[in-house]
């Protein structure tokens, strides 16, 4: 019979496979033709309904570039340090610096340098996006739209949009980035004490 401990963890991998596969904008028919699991059991994977199995877990690991430790989440004993792995992906680095399942993820993005900057192949899935630049200048086609931020800028999109993010000048980018799934948006709060400044309002699709 399974410590509570253990039965706690293992429900916690369907939800978590399911954030993974929709954050990466990958459809359980995708999933299964990559993994050779059939779409049935992935589905009863994320819902639940199928227990987690090492034969199971080990290629969706490899697919989506995270550790099998940090796939099932178990909770490490006698180590206080975080680890965090790095995922390379497109050719940039991203570092998790969060680890709950679902809802908004934070990652740290890094964009190397290269001797020619890369064309734009603009890509969607479902989610929402924040991002602010840390260090070097980045490019952001969304849409139409082709932007550069420089340090210290912030955006926002949905990313049912065609975007792409990768370097203005062939310089390395280095940024920190927010993920959410459809229908979950930022709320920034100010002091509730100090009246609105004229100019200073922003609502949902405006700038």
């Amino acid at each position: 019979m399974d410590h509570p401990a253990d039965d706690e963890v293992l429900n916690a991998v369907g939800p978590r496979l399911r954030a993974l596969r929709r954050e990466r904008g990958i459809t359980l028919a995708d999933l299964a033709a990559r993994t050779g699991v059939s779409e049935s059991t992935l589905s009863r994977l994320e819902n639940g309904q199928r227990r987690p199995s090492l034969e199971l877990l080990l290629p969706l690991s490899r697919i989506h570039g995270v550790p099998l430790d940090d796939l099932v989440g178990a909770p490490r004993t006698g180590d206080p340090r975080v680890h965090l792995r790095p995922i390379r992906r497109f050719g940039m680095t991203f570092v998790p610096l969060s680890r709950r399942p679902g809802g908004v993820h934070a990652f740290k993005m890094l964009i190397p340098a290269r001797p020619k900057p890369l064309e734009p192949t603009p890509q969607t899935h479902e989610g929402f996006e924040w991002l602010y630049v840390l260090d070097g200048h980045l490019r952001l086609v969304l849409g139409d739209r082709d932007l550069t931020l420089p340090p210290g800028q912030a955006a926002e999109f949905d990313t049912s949009l065609p975007h792409w993010l990768g370097s203005a000048s062939g310089g390395a980018v280095e940024l920190l980035v927010l993920f959410g799934l459809q229908g979950v948006r930022a709320h920034v709060r100010t002091d509730p004490h100090r009246p609105p400044q004229p100019g200073n309002h922003r609502s949902d699709g405006e700038d």
